[in-house]
């Protein structure tokens, strides 16, 4: 007589019920998020019958599937890993089987290529877990192996506190949703405790503790299905892996059409700011930009757009915020935008209006240097396409910091105001001219004089021209058409370099 077996969909269906209801916050559970995530009827769900290994002592009863929902299918056609934590299920903790599970999902991404996606709601681990400590750190070991091989995302939709805290920041991009993302070491009691400070969760942990002060919140949603919807937009951008490039869309959008308003955007006055985001926005592909980090070290921009259908990401000066001087977070903030760029076959596309980096005590000692030496060795190392666009400022270091054609642009070009020099006309004149200046008879008249003959020689893009700086001095107009084609004769760039594991980037 055969063995009767128990009907699979029984069991599943169990544990598709399992768990509480969402606490009022207008959050989702983590199915409805999945359901939400992929393409109709096309995920695939994996270690649904994993339980917690103290499952039967933990309060509540048993956890079904580890408190996290995992699996695969595709996303607008495209075949993505994501899991999503359910703080429902009782104790809603991350405990040992539930990074393990993560992990499991994590490695076989990388292993087929495809991206991860991580939803992230969950308590800190639970004290029945504590003695597994060994499960996260595995968790955090499939991360870093997966670094650099596939897209990582990590959707901040409620708690993640505790040491579940790094998993998110050691991933690509971190979203946050504005009303229930919360990122933290601890929440305010242990604070309270130990160092008897007086805070809340949103201060503590929120969209303002992490998207405008910290830098580790890379993109703010409204609520669930924001946060979901922004996701899928920047995978649209990525390729599966490192071994690919970007899928390449038919934008509708002329790659050669001249830009006529850019003529007259620039103020004429270099000290009057303006915002770069109106530049972007007329030469990318349809004004579509994806900014990433928005509200953190606001004096730079950086984001993804296409040229001609072609994925890209953008690094602009932000002259509108601190006069697009370079700062260490903003330095920071480019340099491991430009390294995923390379990593992930992303072309770059360079703005510059700065005017150096900062100076003064509070920076020096924050480590200006060294942070500014990170955008060096990122741009320096990156063996993607890189063009440049100069148009106004590119003073000093920041001429380097921001991609010049010495730190690896492969093609540089200018608007006619354009200025590039070590430093402004006003300071070049008083100090090389400083003694001529003290004895002279009336020492303004021959300032102003000196500083005008330095302005006219120096401070323009012809100058830089000749010198093999710059490869083209073009009317603003033309600045789409001209990266665009510069984009296609780079399409088959490659670089061949000695061998190294990696080089010893400042940190």
């Amino acid at each position: 007589m055969s063995k009767p077996y128990q009907e699979p969909a029984a069991g599943r269906e169990e544990i598709r019920h399992a768990g509480g209801e969402m606490d009022g916050a207008g959050k989702w559970t983590a199915r409805e998020r999945i359901e939400y995530f992929f393409d109709p009827g096309a995920f695939t769900e994996i270690g649904s019958h994993i339980k917690h290994l103290t499952a039967s002592c933990a309060a509540g009863g048993e956890e079904a599937a580890a408190g996290v929902l995992a699996g695969y299918g595709r996303v607008n056609g495209r075949m993505v890993m994501a899991a999503a934590e359910d703080h429902t299920r009782p104790p809603g903790a991350c405990g040992g089987c539930h990074c393990k599970k993560l992990s499991l999902a994590v490695d076989m991404a990388r292993e087929m290529g495809i991206p991860f996606v991580g939803m992230k709601d969950s308590g800190a681990a639970g004290p029945q877990e504590d003695t597994d400590i060994e499960a996260h750190a595995g968790l955090l070991k499939s991360q870093i192996l997966a670094s650099g091989i596939i897209p990582q995302l990590a959707l901040l939709m409620g708690h993640c506190l505790g040491n579940q805290a790094f998993y998110p920041v050691m991933q690509d991009f971190v979203f946050q949703c504005r009303r229930t993302g919360f990122l933290g070491t601890a929440d305010p009691a242990p604070v309270k405790t130990k160092l008897g400070a007086e805070t809340d969760l949103a201060a503590l942990c929120g969209v303002q503790a992490h998207a405008v002060r910290s830098g580790c919140t890379h993109v703010v949603a409204e609520d669930d299905r924001d946060c979901l919807d922004r996701a899928k937009e920047l995978i649209a951008f990525l390729p599966q892996n490192n071994r690919e490039k970007p899928s390449r869309v038919n934008a509708g959008d002329d790659p050669y059409r001249m830009v006529p308003e850019l003529n007259d955007l620039i103020p004429e006055n270099t000290m009057v700011s303006f915002d770069m985001h109106k530049v972007i926005r007329r030469i990318v592909d349809n004004g579509y930009f994806f900014e990433i980090m928005p509200y953190f070290a606001k004096n730079v921009i950086i984001g993804f757009a296409r040229f001609n259908g072609r994925s890209t990401g953008v690094a602009a000066s932000q002259p509108d915020w601190m006069g697009g001087v370079i700062d260490c977070d903003a330095a920071d903030k480019v340099a491991r935008f430009v390294r995923f760029c390379d990593l992930f076959n992303i072309p770059l596309v360079n703005i510059h209006d700065t005017p150096a980096f900062m100076i003064g005590p509070d920076e020096e000692w924050k480590g200006i240097l060294r942070h500014g030496a990170k955008m060096l060795y990122a741009y320096i190392d990156a063996t993607v396409p890189k063009v440049t666009v100069m148009v106004r400022k590119s003073f000093a270091g920041a001429y380097l910091g921001m991609c010049c054609k010495d730190t690896g642009a492969d093609l540089v070009f200018a608007w006619p105001e354009s200025t590039v020099t070590s430093v402004g006309a006003e300071t070049a004149a008083s100090i090389i001219f400083a003694r001529e200046i003290k004895n002279a008879g009336n020492p303004e008249e021959v300032r102003s004089k000196r500083i005008h003959e330095y302005r006219d020689l120096y401070e323009n893009p012809y100058f830089a021209a000749q010198r093999g700086y710059v490869d083209d001095v073009i009317m603003p107009a033309e600045t789409r058409r001209k990266i665009c084609a510069a984009l296609d004769l780079l399409e088959g760039k490659t670089v061949v370099r000695p061998h190294r594991k990696f080089s010893n980037i400042n940190l």
